[in-house]
């Protein structure tokens, strides 16, 4: 039975080779995935009109019979096919364009039933419904009569041809499911079996029946997500074994006690929850997440220092060598005066001084290693590696940590980021984490100004980054493009750059930084800028991560509509750093009802938590933050916005069994086995379950 699910979708009735083609574009190759084909909408034809009562711009479902059927031919050649049905209360036209062909399909006096939208072109008329003969031997109407199905297109296949194949798909197939779901669970839960799930999610008899169709469903794929991400944590704690830390750190007290402020509650908490995962012999893999500013790196370092005072080394990977020197400038002044060595690794680390630079990491000498993923290159060997911290890298843990085990390593692992991350995707894409959130900046933080002005308003902004340049303060200028495009109308940076320079600052210090310059060449900008040799800098978004200059007061963004939400607020958290004042400034010109959501988000809201959600709820989960890249499969059905609380529930009905039975090897769990490998077993590192 199992084997007829598989096989291709071309020799289900009414398929073939053609449409299978046509099928394959749309991810559809196997009956299974037929089957799971679901409707991205539906259209309530349940109801039979009297075309009396007809009103123009309706849709209608009518039944008649017809009249009398011709073609017409307008001036310009067109064939146009026209009908004339009747029923008991009047009589109205149906009209085809260029489908000429559809006369063979009428006879005189025959039963048709047609939807479609009622318009007036000189009388009452429907343009291109579609239609169903009742004569036609099925048991029931496909396209009429009832709530309707309409699927998701590729050119070439047209819905009630999908219909037909879906609806005979579902007569012979669909006993062959198995339901995954104990029937204590059903009930527990209080859905309905998965067969009449699957067949009412495509043919409803009523929309309760629809919704709970969808529940049922729904619950299914998120409670098999949430499963695969328990079993990967529970293979963690069963299989892998991380360097247990003792509780008391005498030198973490001293490096906390020697800062020049005070720590934020949450900050306190975020350690709390790191030394405490890291007392455990089984590997922390945690996520810390916080607005710009918010003292992530410093609990980071925090959690090194607890390492390095338990006799191990600790890493930290950063996306960028301009990020990692910067790092590694501000960990050896912080972690110097305890006496604890700090070293760079990177690519552009000279071949003698990397060589030195292996074997100091090896025979433990390097405590503390800032790189970028040059660090868990081959060659690099740890002597007893207790901690690696990921800054910024979000797709850390799939690669990366493969090559870590590979090595023999099961460190304690912490991921950074400084795009806040809405719960409902924390439950997904990060779900096999646990999540550390610091929600408060430290204290005398200043709030950054932030305008939006249209480009009328640019040489004023332009007078105002002059003025603060006279108070020893310095800013960015942000362009999308490095070169001029001709397919979008926005400026350059390289073009801009000599404008500016030549003509608007010539008395004041710029430069330059793009993604396509050397490296070096970056790296010595980007130093005369932290070192005030330059005061304004133009750029593309490669200062958009971890670039901290304190004295940078204005960040103005050109074009500011081609951003995304997120991208804008990380720019603007490269400013307001410091003591003084500072100020965003958007220059923009938005033609799409997004474009304006996302400036008006920027000019009213400044908390990244809020901004992130905002920002989910405009592009959708599926763009947010590359949730794409993670690994996961598409949700088929599940809304993760709209049915988060469905998410959530699934998440703790999961874990439940997950605690009980982590191996889910009790026979009552052999279905929902054979489904979580199918699905996830490949795609999240699940190995044999069971």
């Amino acid at each position: 039975m199992k084997a007829d699910l598989e096989k291709s979708v071309q020799f289900v009735k009414g398929v073939g080779p053609r449409r299978a083609a046509l099928l394959k574009k749309l991810g559809v190759e196997t009956v299974e995935e037929l089957l799971y084909y679901f409707p991205r909408g539906y259209q309530d034809r349940r109801f039979f009109r009297s075309i009396s009562s007809l009103k123009e711009g309706e849709t209608a479902t009518i039944r008649g019979r017809v009249l009398a059927s011709g073609i017409i031919r307008t001036r310009k050649g067109k064939k146009i096919f026209r009908l004339v049905i009747e029923d008991k209360s009047g009589k109205i036209p149906c009209t085809w364009f260029n489908q000429p062909y559809l006369k063979e399909n009428f006879r005189k006096g025959e039963e048709i039933v047609f939807s479609g939208k009622v318009q007036r072109y000189r009388t009452l008329q429907m343009v291109n419904p579609e239609y169903e003969k009742p004569s036609e031997g099925q048991k029931a109407l496909i396209h009429s009569g009832r709530i309707v199905p309409f699927y998701p297109l590729t050119e070439g296949l047209n819905q009630k041809a999908l219909r037909r194949v879906i609806s005979g798909a579902i007569r012979e197939y669909l006993p062959h499911l198995d339901d995954m779901l104990p029937e204590r669970l059903r009930r527990r839960w209080k859905v309905v079996d998965f067969n009449r799930a699957m067949e009412n999610i495509h043919y409803p008899p009523d929309y309760d029946a629809l919704r709970e169709a969808r529940k049922r469903l729904i619950l299914d794929e998120f409670f098999l997500l949430q499963l695969a991400l328990g079993v990967k944590r529970a293979r963690r704690s069963l299989e892998e074994r991380a360097p247990s830390h003792r509780a008391d750190s005498l030198l973490l007290e001293k490096f906390i006690q020697s800062l020049p402020f005070r720590l934020t509650r949450a900050q306190g908490r975020a350690i709390w929850e790191i030394k405490n995962d890291m007392k455990s012999s089984r590997p922390m893999n945690r996520l810390l997440q916080g607005d710009v500013g918010s003292g992530k790196t410093l609990v980071a370092v925090c959690g090194l220092v607890f390492t390095v005072d338990n006799g191990y080394q600790g890493a930290i990977m950063v996306p960028t060598e301009i990020l990692a020197q910067q790092h590694y400038q501000n960990l050896r002044s912080m972690l110097a005066p305890l006496g604890i060595v700090v070293d760079l690794f990177t690519a552009g680390v000279k071949s003698a001084e990397r060589e030195e630079l292996l074997k100091r990491i090896e025979n433990g000498e390097s405590q503390v290693v800032v790189g970028t993923q040059a660090l868990i290159q081959e060659k690099v060997v740890f002597k007893k590696l207790g901690m690696v911290v990921a800054d910024e890298q979000h797709k850390f843990g799939v690669m990366e940590r493969a090559r870590l085990k590979a090595k023999g390593w099961f460190p304690h692992v912490l991921v950074m980021t400084a795009t806040p991350i809405p719960r409902t995707l924390t439950l997904t894409v990060f779900g096999d984490l646990d999540v550390s959130v610091l929600d408060e900046l430290p204290p005398g933080r200043k709030k950054v100004r932030t305008y939006w002005i249209g480009p009328a308003k640019l040489p004023g902004a332009y007078a105002f980054i002059r003025e603060e340049v006279t108070k020893k303060r310095q800013a960015f200028i942000i362009y999308p493009l490095i070169e001029e495009s001709e397919s979008l109308e926005v400026k350059a940076a390289t073009e801009m750059f000599r404008h500016l320079r030549d003509r608007v600052f010539p008395e004041i210090k710029l430069g330059m930084v793009h993604g396509r310059m050397p490296s070096g060449e970056k790296e010595k900008i980007m130093k005369d800028f932290r070192d005030k040799i330059i005061d304004v800098l133009v750029s593309t978004v490669v200062v958009e991560i971890g670039i901290d200059i304190p004295d940078a007061t204005v960040m103005l963004i050109e074009n500011a509509e081609r951003f995304g939400l997120a991208q804008l607020h990380q720019l603007r958290g490269r400013v307001g750093r410091s003591r003084h004042q500072s100020y965003c400034i958007l220059q923009g010109n938005p033609r799409t009802e997004d474009g304006i959501k996302r400036l008006q988000a920027m000019k009213n809201i400044d908390d990244g938590f809020v901004i992130a959600q905002e920002d989910l709820d405009i592009r959708g989960p599926g763009e947010f933050f590359g949730t794409r890249q993670h690994g996961l499969p598409e949700i088929r059905i599940g809304r993760i916005l709209a049915d988060v609380e469905l998410m959530e529930f699934a998440r703790r009905q999961a874990f439940r069994i997950i605690e009980k039975d982590p191996r889910l090897s009790d026979t009552e769990f052999s279905l929902i086995r054979r489904k979580l490998q199918a699905r996830y077993g490949g795609k999240l590192e699940l190995g044999q379950i069971g």
